[in-house]
């Protein structure tokens, strides 16, 4: 059974069937009952044309549930007119898709889980399960969602920002659950390059593309995490990374500088190191202040300042930092890591402590745990490396 093939054809057929008048939720749930009957039926009698396979049959689930539903009777001329089974048409309306899916009235979370079932061609339960949250749930949010779209037409432009952010956030989800998002995120936006040629689409998939490449490198058998400067870098996908850089350089070069070529470029300048040792800081700090410009984010400004703690030392880190608002996320992680960078083990170790407290999941808690309980047993074996020896190297 060819999933990826179901998945890549499950935006255009749900697109034919909005095009012959079935509203988006009604056309979403034939189309998904559509996928079902193929799962079943093609393994064993496998169509010449997938694609003009799935629209006949989606379009008999739609006109059987229309049929069905007697409040619906104004819809009785679609049912009269069926039209014959034959090849699909051309028209492909992925890129509308994106941009109804995406649409300004949803939440992010409703956003991504329209997402995720109408163009990427998951079920209920499987983003259920990549959201840890019950299937029902799941479910309820989608079918608000798709609610509140079912009466925009696919003929308005659409905001490709929305978009992006829409599967920046289906990457950062990464992998639970049985469906790796990070993968399927890539997949989605590949799909988007290809509809629509915009730099900022093409900066968000090399970005993808440049963190994915790490992934294998970012934990250990045990789960547990590896900072990037500890990374195994023999163990990063170099095919990844350089197609990444290939499409950030072609994008860079169109002077149409966004936000996500601007994470690309932080991002392309580390996978471009040998060693962590060899990195350089200094064109990441001026990628930081081009980022900053484009979005003025506290996140970004928090970033910033562990880069500029490690080109122009710990000590002017901390001095960007300080300018910032302490209950940021993450503000107390990277206070302690420059602490610790300066010298001053003592505070760096109850600040992770602090930070271990303030974590929103358990790969990171016990991550921060364990580095203030290895500077702690530290200061234990040698109280000379404590606040005042700013001279020690505090590198384990």
């Amino acid at each position: 059974m060819n999933e990826a093939l179901l998945r890549s054809l499950t935006p255009s057929v749900l697109g034919i069937l909005v095009r012959r008048g079935a509203d988006f939720a009604a056309a979403e749930d034939a189309v998904q009952d559509a996928l079902v009957e193929a799962v079943r039926v093609w393994p064993a009698d496998m169509p010449r044309d997938p694609k003009g396979w799935l629209v006949t049959v989606a379009w008999r689930r739609f006109l059987d549930a229309t049929r069905a539903d007697v409040s619906r009777r104004r819809r009785e001329d679609l049912v009269d007119e069926e039209p014959a089974p034959g090849p699909a048409p051309a028209t492909d309306d992925t890129l509308q898709l994106y941009f109804l899916c995406a649409h300004p009235s949803l939440t992010p979370s409703s956003a991504v889980a329209l997402t995720l079932r109408a163009v990427g061609g998951l079920t209920t339960r499987q983003i259920a399960r990549a959201y840890l949250v019950p299937e029902a749930t799941m479910a309820q949010r989608i079918s608000r969602a798709k609610r509140t779209v079912s009466g925009v037409r696919l003929d308005r432009p659409g905001d490709v920002a929305t978009v992006l952010r829409v599967l920046y956030l289906v990457f950062n989800e990464g992998y639970s659950g049985d469906v790796d998002l990070a993968a399927e995120a890539i997949r989605l936006a590949r799909q988007l390059a290809a509809a629509i040629d915009h730099p900022e689409v093409a900066g968000l998939l090399a970005l993808m593309l440049l963190h994915h490449a790490r992934r294998a490198a970012r934990t250990l058998p045990d789960g547990s995490l590896v900072p990037l400067a500890e990374q195994d870098r023999s163990r990063w996908d170099t095919r990844a990374i350089a197609e990444g850089i290939g499409i950030l350089q072609r994008a860079l070069s169109r002077d149409r500088l966004g936000e996500f070529q601007a994470q690309a470029a932080i991002a392309a300048l580390h996978a471009d190191a040998p060693t962590a040792e060899e990195t350089d800081w200094v064109q990441i700090v001026e990628w930081y202040d081009e980022l900053a410009g484009l979005t003025d984010s506290p996140v970004v400004r928090l970033n910033r300042a562990v880069a500029v703690g490690e080109a122009d030392g710990p000590r002017a880190g901390l001095a960007a930092l300080a300018a910032l608002d302490d209950s940021l996320p993450r503000h107390t992680a990277v206070a302690a890591y420059l602490h610790e960078r300066d010298g001053d083990l003592e505070a760096a170790a109850r600040l992770y402590a602090d930070a271990a407290g303030e974590a929103t999941n358990l790969a990171e808690r016990d991550h921060l745990t364990r580095r203030a309980a290895r500077l702690n047993a530290r200061q234990d074996r040698d109280p000379s490396k404590v606040s005042g020896d700013r001279a020690a190297d505090p590198r384990p």
